[in-house]
């Protein structure tokens, strides 16, 4: 799909939906630094050919400026001629969208996410059970029981990538980095935010029952 395929109609949009997540998440401080990286999907989309709009790297993210962000294409390179550089990280965003076909990825940095992902490490994910807020990933069983999959968080992102590929829970629609962050996604920007919010939620039920748990 050439970068002319996507409208400015649907850059505008896609550019709105992430300033929205950006504001918000900057508000909580989730993007602690100049971390975390957000996109949104454009266009049509097959495993392919898909592009989507994605944060600039290197940028504050409590800040608005006119280049906050780029046009990249399923292989993660600018769709358009451009000074800006898309985070080495989008290769786990591209590689997310051709595993799920989501219409919007969002990874943040938060300390109780990073926690849980160092405590549980050697079991490989996060156990939750029961939690009224499992609902908000889409997941309606009574007491369900769900574990949230981590992977390794190497320097070198390319080699993140394949774990991810092993990992991804399509029931889930998130996954940690050890001691890094959570990539949450889903089917626009608005189920994406739902999903990064319950994930939040969880790490920090999580965190504070292991303290009670253990006599803390």
């Amino acid at each position: 799909m050439a970068y002319q395929d996507v409208t400015l109609e649907q850059k505008q949009k896609a550019f709105a939906d992430l300033r929205d997540a950006k504001d918000l998440f900057a508000s909580r401080g989730w993007f602690p630094g100049t971390s975390g990286n957000l996109s949104v999907r454009v266009g049509d989309f097959s495993e392919q050919s898909f592009q989507f709009a994605v944060t600039a790297s290197g940028k504050d993210k409590t800040v608005h400026t006119p280049e906050d962000y780029l046009i990249v294409d399923q292989d993660g390179k600018p769709c358009e001629a451009t000074a800006l550089r898309p985070s080495a990280e989008t290769l786990i965003h591209t590689e997310i969208y051709k595993l799920t076909g989501a219409g919007a990825i969002f990874h943040i940095h938060s300390v109780y996410n990073s926690i849980v992902s160092e405590w549980f490490w050697e079991r490989g994910s996060v156990p939750v059970t029961a939690v009224e807020l499992i609902k908000g990933l889409n997941i309606w069983e009574e007491n369900a029981h769900i574990d949230i999959p981590i992977v390794s968080n190497y320097a070198e992102i390319p080699r993140i990538v394949p774990e991810v590929t092993a990992r991804l829970d399509k029931r889930i629609p998130g996954i940690l980095l050890r001691n890094h962050g959570i990539y949450a996604w889903g089917a626009n920007a608005f189920e994406a935010k739902r999903h990064l919010e319950s994930f939040e939620f969880l790490f920090e039920y999580v965190y504070r029952w292991e303290l009670l748990k253990n006599g803390k």
